[in-house]
Formats: C-alpha cells, structure tokens, sequence
C-alpha cells in the first residue's frame, strides 16, 4: 500500500512538472484580447484524471500553479495562477469523475466534452463576479480596460458581459476542445505508463 501511494506521489510530481513547463508555451489568438492565451498545461491534469483519478488532477493543477510562482514568480498577485487552478482543476476533475464511472474511450470523450462545457461556464461565471474584478485591483485600472481590449478585436464587446460572452466563453470552449483533440491519443500512448504498477500487481497475482 505504501508503495502503492509512491508511485502515485512520483506520478503526480512528474505531471506537474509537465504541465509546468507546458505553462510557458502561451500561443496568443487574434481572435481574442491579447490577455486570452492557449496554452496545453492542462493536459498531464487530464491524463492524471484518467489514470489516477479527479483528486490527483486537482493536486497536478495546484503543483503546477506552485511551481510557476516559486520559478517564475507572478505578474498578477496570483490572481492568474488563482484562475489557472481554479479553471484547470474544474476540467480535469469534470472528465476524470465522468471517464471513472465506465473507463471507455467513448467515456472519456464525453468526459472531456462536459469537462470542456462546465469549465468555460465556470471561467464565465468566475471572471465576471470574482476574477475581473481583481485584475483590475491588481493592475489598478478599471475593468473598462479590460473591456477596450476586447473591444479592439471584437466591436460588438461593450460591456463586462460582453466580454465574457464574447471572449471569454468561446475561448474556453476553443481552449477545452484543443487540450481534449491532443489528450485523447495521446492518453493511449502514456497509460500503460501511468498505470504500470497495476499491471505488475496483476501479473503477479494471475
């Protein structure tokens, strides 16, 4: 058992530092204020979903956002490494309770697909009541900024709702269904990794 709780501690360790790297590979859209980023730092919490469970994706999401401030310190009095967990770790335990009800492929598709939708309502609801509002204390402007800032690349954002509705949700919609189309082959590939000691148990008790 404690060998057991090892190798899973050793798993989620080398996944957030996955996913930390991941971090700074930030590919900007034109569609999008320059401030909406993808990057694919999700995707060792989904693979950890997947073979470890929601709880160890959540604790890759956390490890990642630790690393980050302690290697590269934050530029937005964490506010940002706040959302990252927050949305990040709504996706990947979103999916990974689905994909453990039946462990199938079709599961974990449907799992991302749900994972994908609540996360965005989730960043939307967050970024307009809680989010926002502290970037703005932060960088001490008004969320007018940020407003203007959408606006420049879509005319139709004018408010704090259009922002969100706009930019923000579709932008994590684009964001879920990118990380799922790479996490799906992929999970294949790493899952006899992932799941290495199970399959050792299993030969030794057969």
């Amino acid at each position: 058992m404690r060998q057991k709780g090892l190798n899973t501690m050793i798993k989620i360790s080398l996944l957030s530092v996955m996913a930390f790297i991941l971090m700074f590979f930030e590919v900007p859209l034109p569609i999008f204020p320059n401030f909406l980023k993808i990057d694919l730092s999700d995707l060792p919490a989904l693979l950890g979903a997947f073979a470890l469970g929601p709880a160890a994706a959540i604790g890759i999401e956390f490890f990642k956002n630790v690393l980050h401030i302690i290697f590269k310190g934050t530029q937005t009095g964490f506010v940002g490494e706040l959302a990252n967990f927050a949305v990040g770790a709504i996706l990947a335990a979103t999916a990974g309770s689905i994909y453990r009800i039946k462990k199938s492929k079709k599961t974990a598709i449907l799992g991302l697909i749900i994972g994908s939708v609540v996360m965005s309502i989730a960043a939307s609801v967050l970024n307009y009541t809680i989010l926002l509002p502290l970037y703005a204390k932060v960088y001490k402007a008004p969320i007018d900024a940020f407003v203007a800032m959408g606006s420049a690349v879509n005319p139709s954002i004018k408010t704090v709702k259009d922002l969100v509705m706009w930019s923000i949700l579709p932008f994590n919609l684009l964001k879920g269904l990118v990380v799922s189309v790479v996490t799906v082959p992929l999970y294949k590939s790493v899952s006899p990794f992932l799941h290495s000691e199970e399959l050792s148990e299993k030969r030794r008790t057969a």
